[in-house]
C-alpha cells in the first residue's frame, strides 16, 4: 500500500522556509528597485556583495529578537507587520551606523529611506503569501491520537497550543472505559476502521500516548501492518518535545535514563569552558555598565522602596549546594513575615519601582557577582529557595534533574514558560528547564540570550 499523506510541513520546514523566502524576497525587491529607479547604494556586483551577508546577519538577529520566527505569531499578519517593522528598523539602523562594512551612504538620501521601504515592502509581500497559503488549515498536519480516554482531551489540548498547524482529527481509545466529554470535534475511531480512517481523513501520522500495556494485540497488529507499510507512527513523548521544546515529565516513567539522555555539552570540557569564560566576561561587562545605572536605581529604590538596596536569599544551586542570591530588593521590607511563600505576578508585595526592575529584568544584575563566585552560570535554571525545593520534589517527578547544571540569571523555561505561581506553573518550567539540561549546546545558549532581549524589549520580565 503506497501512503500519500496530505502535504503539510513541519515546525522546522517551516522555520527554513520563513528564513529562506525573507531573504529572497528582501533581495528580490532590492534589486528591482536599484534596476528601476538606477540607485547604487544597494547594488550588488562582483565587487560589492559583502554588505548582503551584513544586512543578512543583522536581519536574522534582529528578526529573531523582535519574534518574526515564532510561528504563532508569524500566523498573524498583524503581529507580522509589528515585528516586521521593528526588525527592519533595527537592521538598517545598525547597517548604516557600520560604514566601515557596509556601502558608503549616498549623497542622495533618499536611497537611505527606500533602502528601508524595499526591506519592509519585500518581507510583507512574502509574510502574506505566507499566512495566506502554507499556514493556511489546508497545510494543517492531521493526526490521529493512540491513547486513554483520561489523556485524549489534555494531549490533543497541548498538541494544538503548542503548533496551530498540528490538528488531532481523531482517536483510538486503548482502556475500557468509555470516553466521555471529550472534544466534539475529535472523532473516535474503532480498531477495525483504522486504516479506512486514514485514507478518508487524509491522516498524516498516528501519535500513540499509551503503555504497550494498554494497546491491545489487536491494535498492535493495526500499527505494525502500517508501520511496515511505511506509513509515520510515533509515540507521544517524542512529538511532544519536538513541538513544545519541553519534557513531558508527567507521561513518562521514573526511569529518567531512558527519556534524558542528558546532552553532551554537559560534561564537555570544551563548552564549559568557553561558557565560563563568556559568564566572566558578561558579568564584569554588566556590572561596570551598571555603575552608570546605579545613580539612577539608588534614587528610585528611595523613593519607591523605601528600604535595603540589595536583598539576599539562600537558593538551591549545582549538586544542591545551597547558596545566597544577590538581587536588587523589588518587594516591601519584611515582605514575608508570614513566611515564604510563592511570588505572583500581581504581588501587593511588589513596589512600584520594583515592577519596574523586575519587568525589566535590573532586578537581576547583582547576580553577576554570583556568577563571578562561581555558584551561578548566565543560562540555566533559575535557582530555587530551599524550602520549596524540598515541597517541590515530592510532589514533581524529576524536580531534582535540574541541579545537575549551574543554576542561570536567565534560562529557557524564562524565555519560554509563563510566570510561576503555582506547582502547576513550576511543572510546566520544570519541563523546560529538563529540555534545556537534555538539549544544552551553543546553539540553543544563543537562542535564549536572544530570547532574553525580546522579553526585555516587550517588557515581559517575572
Amino acid at each position: 500500500m503506497n501512503w500519500i499523506p496530505k502535504i503539510h510541513f513541519e515546525i522546522s520546514e517551516r522555520k527554513i522556509l520563513l528564513r529562506l523566502f525573507d531573504v529572497l524576497f528582501i533581495f528580490l525587491t532590492l534589486g528591482l528597485v536599484s534596476k528601476f529607479f538606477n540607485f547604487d547604494y544597494f547594488n550588488l556586483s562582483a565587487t560589492r556583495w559583502t554588505w548582503a551577508l551584513l544586512l543578512i546577519l543583522y536581519y536574522f538577529v534582529f528578526a529573531a529578537i523582535f519574534e518574526l520566527y515564532d510561528l504563532q505569531k508569524a500566523a498573524s499578519f498583524q503581529s507580522t507587520l509589528k515585528n516586521g517593522v521593528l526588525a527592519v528598523s533595527s537592521t538598517v539602523l545598525f547597517f548604516i551606523l557600520t560604514p566601515f562594512f557596509t556601502p558608503v551612504l549616498p549623497e542622495n538620501r533618499l536611497q537611505i529611506v527606500i533602502f528601508f521601504l524595499a526591506i519592509i515592502g519585500g518581507l510583507l509581500i512574502w509574510r502574506y503569501a505566507y499566512i495566506s497559503l502554507i499556514s493556511a488549515p489546508r497545510f494543517n498536519k492531521r493526526i490521529v491520537l493512540v491513547g486513554n480516554s483520561f489523556d485524549i482531551n489534555l494531549i490533543a489540548e497541548n498538541l494544538h497550543k503548542a503548533d496551530p498547524n498540528y490538528r488531532v482529527i481523531g482517536f483510538v481509545n486503548t482502556d475500557e472505559i468509555k470516553a466521555l466529554n471529550f472534544d466534539r470535534r475529535l472523532k473516535p475511531i474503532e480498531v477495525k476502521d483504522l486504516v479506512k480512517a486514514i485514507k478518508r481523513y487524509s491522516v498524516s501520522e498516528i501519535v500513540v500516548s499509551s503503555t504497550s500495556k494498554g494497546v491491545s494485540v489487536e491494535l498492535y497488529n493495526q500499527l505494525i501492518k502500517l508501520l511496515e507499510e511505511g506509513f509515520p507512527i510515533r509515540e507521544y513523548t517524542q512529538v511532544y518535545e519536538e513541538i513544545t521544546h519541553r519534557v513531558p515529565v508527567q507521561h513518562v516513567e521514573r526511569d529518567f535514563y531512558k527519556y534524558f539522555p542528558f546532552s553532551r555539552s554537559n560534561k564537555n570540557r570544551f563548552y564549559l569552558f568557553i561558557s565560563s569564560f563568556f559568564n566572566a566576561i558578561f558579568a564584569i561587562l554588566v556590572l561596570s555598565l551598571t555603575i552608570l545605572l546605579l545613580p539612577l536605581i539608588l534614587i528610585g529604590n528611595v523613593l519607591g522602596n523605601r528600604g535595603p538596596l540589595l536583598y539576599r536569599q539562600k537558593r538551591v544551586g549545582m549538586n544542591g549546594k545551597v547558596f545566597e542570591i544577590i538581587k536588587f530588593r523589588t518587594m516591601v521590607v519584611n515582605a514575608e513575615d508570614a513566611g515564604a511563600q510563592w511570588a505572583s505576578k500581581e504581588d501587593k508585595r511588589i513596589t512600584p519601582f520594583g515592577k519596574f526592575l523586575r519587568n525589566t529584568r535590573l532586578d537581576e544584575i547583582p547576580q553577576c557577582i554570583n556568577i563571578l563566585k562561581g555558584e551561578m552560570s548566565l543560562i540555566g535554571p533559575r535557582p530555587e529557595r530551599p524550602i520549596f525545593v524540598k515541597k517541590l520534589s515530592a510532589e514533581i517527578p524529576f524536580y531534582e534533574i535540574r541541579h545537575v547544571v549551574k543554576p542561570g540569571l536567565t534560562g529557557w523555561a524564562q524565555v519560554r514558560g509563563r510566570y510561576a505561581e503555582s506547582v502547576d506553573d513550576t511543572l510546566e518550567k520544570l519541563q523546560y528547564d529538563l529540555y534545556y539540561i537534555k538539549h544544552r549546546s551553543f546553539f540553543l545558549d544563543l537562542n535564549i540570550l536572544l530570547k532574553t532581549i525580546s522579553t526585555v524589549i516587550y517588557y515581559r520580565g517575572q
